[in-house]
């Protein structure tokens, strides 16, 4: 027996398989010049999956879109701000809609700045990465401090700046807060918060 008369008898013998896995009809190739009650099913489940896939994709478009929004008002927050560590820590939480937000850096501690011992920035963002989106962060007491009980997710964007890498954190208690389509929002961010730090 050839691997598709396996495939045949197995899917013969386990009947309800795709109709308990609908995405899987997104990879499959319909059958042509086939009519009836069969084809019509096969061809319904092809367009659920399709639905179902195009709705995450424009809840996640959404979420994203709302995120980078609330980053431009952050941003023009930072411009006004005499302290930009402050801002960070003190403003952005509520105009971002996050738990936490603070400036992390290894250089001397300074005051709304988060202090981490040497090594820790490469180990979060490792060289070629400058941004990164975390579920359940197992360092959160490290990075969040008091409000690491409330983390659900977490995001990390690398400030460009000379000198001591720095780094921006965020917290939020709700995984939708920070959206997975977000990393260009927080390279803004960023880039922002650096520009800023640089100005003297």
């Amino acid at each position: 027996m050839d691997g598709a008369e396996q495939v045949a008898a197995w899917l013969r013998a386990n009947p309800d398989f795709l109709a308990e896995r609908p995405e899987l009809y997104r990879l499959l190739t319909p059958p042509r010049r086939i009519h009836g009650e069969g084809l019509a099913d096969h061809m319904a489940a092809m367009i659920a999956a399709e639905r179902a896939a195009t709705q995450s994709f424009a809840a996640s478009a959404r979420a994203g879109g709302g995120f980078a929004q609330r980053a431009q008002q952050a941003v023009l927050a930072l411009i006004a701000a005499p302290d930009a560590a402050e801002a960070v820590a003190q403003e952005w939480p509520a105009l971002l809609g996050l738990e936490h937000c603070v400036l992390a850096s290894e250089d001397t501690p300074a005051r709304h700045r988060l202090t981490l011992p040497a090594g820790s920035i490469a180990r979060l963002l490792p060289p070629g990465r400058d941004t990164a989106l975390r579920d359940a962060p197992t360092d959160a007491a490290l990075l969040h401090g008091e409000a690491a009980a409330l983390i659900a997710r977490d995001a990390l964007a690398r400030l460009p700046l000379p000198g001591p890498p720095a780094l921006l954190v965020l917290g939020a208690r709700a995984g939708a807060a920070l959206p997975q389509g977000c990393a260009a929002s927080l390279r803004f961010l960023a880039a922002a918060l650096a520009a800023r730090l640089a100005r003297p």
